[in-house]
């Protein structure tokens, strides 16, 4: 079954963010308090057209699609197969991998449909990294982006693209180097505003799909990967977090609130050879 998918949600104000971006600071441990959820639109991804569900198509000269699908699950969690009619793998749970599942829809980036449209192949935001699995159709709804973000962690570069132009720059922190920022195709899971717009993490945080290759676990949560603003700005261009990519505070912000990109764009790690 091959549907539209609208994502709408809001940015969740998270103090105890180190329970949710486990891998993003230095030594510092953020504050802890009150989980609320603010009024800030998360984009929407597109509908698909007339004709059925989006496909990738490829941006000239580049191999990264410039249209990527996104699926958005019906309920709060989804059984996960291990090829379309096969057996259950296991289920994801939005309360397993969401910080505020309440808030925030889980979502999905496709790899592929079959060709009976009844089963999607989607990256799986869980251990390990570059997990994929096949889901009923009929438990997502389908959209597309034409946003991605691409990372080039030897250049200490982020790239945002809208199609096959690029909308935002910056240099950026990455991983130590005992303490990496994994490479990979990954997805925008959620995004968070910390209460404290002066901290580790500045005014906001995208949770990505994956983890840290290195921490099981960092201040107490899952070592999720993420991007975010910092209070330490002279980090930027070099290697200084646990593994997440640091952005300027003003540019965090100018991609949260101008730029916009929706719940499941697809964000590429190339990691290069990264030196200090």
């Amino acid at each position: 079954m091959r549907v539209s998918a609208q994502l709408r949600g809001t940015v969740a104000i998270v103090a105890a963010a180190a329970l949710i971006l486990a891998g993003c600071s230095g030594d510092e441990d953020p504050d802890e308090g009150e989980v609320v959820a603010s009024g800030l639109p998360v984009p929407e991804v597109s509908a698909p057209d007339a004709s059925g569900s989006p496909s990738p198509e490829a941006a000239p000269g580049v191999e990264r699609p410039t249209t990527s699908v996104v699926a958005t699950a019906v309920e709060s969690s989804v059984e996960v197969f291990d090829a379309p009619d096969g057996a259950v793998t296991q289920t994801v749970a939005a309360a397993d991998v969401l910080t505020v599942p309440d808030q925030t829809p889980l979502t999905f980036l496709v790899e592929e449909e079959d060709d009976s449209g009844e089963w999607v192949n989607v990256h799986l935001p869980v251990r390990p990294n570059g997990s994929t699995g096949w889901v009923r159709a009929e438990d997502v709804t389908l959209g597309s982006t034409e946003m991605r973000v691409e990372i080039e962690l030897d250049e200490f570069q982020l790239t945002v693209y809208e199609g096959d132009e690029a909308v935002l720059e910056s240099a950026i922190g990455v991983g130590r180097s005992d303490r990496p920022t994994p490479g990979g195709v990954y997805y925008i899971r959620e995004l968070l505003q910390p209460p404290d717009a002066g901290g580790v993490y500045g005014p906001y945080a995208y949770g990505l799909s994956g983890y840290s290759p290195v921490l099981d676990s960092f201040n107490g949560g899952d070592a999720v990967i993420g991007i975010h603003g910092t209070n330490e700005p002279d980090s930027i261009g070099t290697l200084a977090s646990s593994g997440c990519i640091r952005l300027p505070n003003d540019v965090i912000t100018e991609l949260v609130t101008e730029v916009g990109i929706p719940l499941g764009t697809p964000v590429y790690i190339s990691e290069g050879d990264v030196e200090a």
